[in-house]
Order: C-alpha cells, then sequence, then structure tokens
C-alpha cells in the first residue's frame, strides 16, 4: 500500500495494515529497478512481531503489469510506479502548469507497452479561455478516436468530478500527472475523509510543489483503490528498445506492415506508411513529433 525507505506498509486479505521490511535484497530478473518492491506488488509475508503489527516480506508474486520510468539518479535503472492495475488516470493541465502533448504521450507509450487502459483527465477547465477550451476539445477527439477516454474536470467547481468517480470505480488505478494539475484536489473532491494535501502553483515559475512524496494506495469505496504518486517532472522511457515504440502508438501499429521494409523506423526510410500517414493528416503532427522525440531519446518533458 505504501513504501517509504526500507519499510512497507502491506495489507492482508483481511485487510489489517501492517509493516514490513524485506527479507535480504531481492533483485527482479531481467529488469534493473531503483525499487525492488512498489506499490499495487502483491507479496508473501511472515509475522514477526505480532504486538507491534509487524512483518518481513519473504517474496514478491508476478506481476501482471506495471507502469515504469527511468530513474532520475540511475540512468541505467528504471523506477517502478506501481504494479497490478487495472488502468492509469494521467491527470493534465493546459496551463498553470502546462502539461506538454509529448509528456502525455510518453505516459501513454509507457501504459501501452503493457496493455494498460489509460484515461486522460483535462483538469482545470475553470482556468481556461474560450479559445483554450476549444483547443482542448481538439485534443479530446485526437485521444479519443484513439481510443483514450477523456473528461473535463474543475475540481473548484465540481466539473466532471462525477464522471471521474465513476471511471475509478471496482478498479485499481494509477493516478498520475506533473506537480499541481489538482491531482489530490480531484481526490479529495470525491474522497474527502483521505484529506490529502494540496499546495498552490507557483506563479513565477508555472510548476506545482510536490505535496505527495512517495506513492500510496487507498481504498476510496470497497474494491476502489487509488494510487496516488508523487508529481512526475519528467518520464523518461525505461525497459524498452527503439523499434518497440512504433508499437505502442496504435494509429501506427495497424500501418506497420505497409511500409517497404520490415525494419523501418520511420525515419528517413523511403516508402514508409507512417510518414505518408502523417503527410495526409491520418496520423497527428504532435503524435509523431512525440515519436520522433522518443526515438531521439531527447527532453522527456516535452
Amino acid at each position: 500500500m505504501r513504501s517509504t525507505g526500507s519499510w512497507y506498509d502491506v495489507r492482508s486479505n483481511e485487510g489489517t495494515i501492517m509493516q514490513c521490511r524485506l527479507k535480504g535484497k531481492f533483485k527482479i530478473k531481467g529488469l534493473k529497478v531503483t525499487n525492488p518492491i512498489a506499490v499495487g506488488d502483491r507479496v508473501v509475508y511472515e509475522m514477526e512481531d505480532e504486538v507491534r503489527n509487524a512483518g518481513i516480506i519473504s517474496d514478491i508474486l508476478p506481476r501482471e503489469n506495471y507502469i515504469i520510468r527511468q530513474s532520475v539518479h540511475k540512468t541505467a535503472h528504471g523506477h517502478l510506479l506501481a504494479t497490478n492495475l487495472d488502468q492509469a488516470v494521467l491527470i493534465a493541465t493546459l496551463n498553470f502548469p502546462r502539461t506538454s502533448l509529448g509528456f502525455i504521450d510518453r505516459f501513454l507509450v509507457a501504459a501501452e507497452s503493457f496493455r494498460i487502459p489509460t484515461v486522460l483527465i483535462f483538469n482545470k477547465l475553470d482556468l481556461l479561455n474560450e479559445e483554450q477550451i476549444e483547443y482542448q476539445k481538439e485534443l479530446a477527439e485526437l485521444y479519443e478516436g484513439l481510443n483514450y477516454k477523456c473528461i473535463f474536470t474543475s475540481a473548484t467547481d465540481g466539473i466532471g468530478v462525477d464522471e471521474f468517480y465513476d471511471v475509478l470505480k471496482g478498479k485499481v488505478s494509477l493516478l498520475s500527472g506533473h506537480s499541481g494539475v489538482g491531482k489530490s484536489t480531484l481526490v479529495n473532491s470525491i474522497a474527502p475523509d483521505l484529506d490529502l494535501r494540496t499546495s498552490q502553483v507557483s506563479v513565477f515559475a508555472n510548476k506545482g510543489v510536490h505535496t505527495t512524496t512517495f506513492a500510496e494506495m487507498f481504498e476510496i469505496a470497497p474494491e476502489t483503490f487509488i494510487i496516488d504518486s508523487p508529481g512526475i517532472k519528467e518520464l523518461g522511457l525505461a525497459d524498452m528498445e527503439k523499434e518497440e515504440i512504433s508499437h505502442y502508438f496504435p494509429e501506427m501499429l495497424e500501418l506497420l506492415n505497409q511500409c517497404r521494409f520490415n525494419n523501418c523506423q520511420h525515419l528517413d526510410e523511403p516508402h514508409c506508411a507512417i510518414k505518408d500517414a502523417v503527410a495526409e493528416g491520418t496520423i497527428a503532427q504532435s503524435r509523431y513529433f512525440s515519436y520522433l522525440s522518443m526515438m531521439d531519446g531527447g527532453d522527456n518533458r516535452k
């Protein structure tokens, strides 16, 4: 349910929360990560101290899926955001702070690599002018055309809050996004008992301040779990080869066998079905630019 340094909050099958530590060092075969256990993991534990309600984790059960990003501190390693998810929910804002399309696309690619359904929440509708609202509608049209559900919300005005809750019902969901996008405020609007910390966005830097410092899972209703994660500044792709990236763009995947070359990377090769689709407008330029950025390993925020 939560990881804080060397201690882990583990929820038993009966719903009791206890503090556990790891037995020895765990290494996941074929996966270099900075955190051996992530929120969402199912583990085997043994009670160590009944009085203190403490235990020892002896095994990590196989994961159904996970979302991983490149470690900020160890570039050769990944950092697990969460595991065993029913869906990911990315909260974005067009301004105050601005979530770039490149960041959205990186997150979608990370989720697609494990076929984790993703919902896009465009928050802070109350801060947008008419032109920005129209642009947001165009973005929603783009992503809904790729089978990503989009919801417009304003936590402060209560807009879209019921729809946000309906999306979460009966599922294990990772909530993610930049700091300052209103994640905690949105969660507080549907689960006020949690009383998550919130903070103001810096007017000078147009960036949020980290209020969540570690991932934590909450049960907000029977069988409804959310994983509140720290705001992500950058999202470097991890555990993924360049040749795989186009497979995680749904609009590219269906065209891959139409390129002249089987190993086409959709960069400078002739007779490339992907580049033709971009030229014809059937693949959005913004999505193709995101793809190029990922292939280049460029700025993780764009």
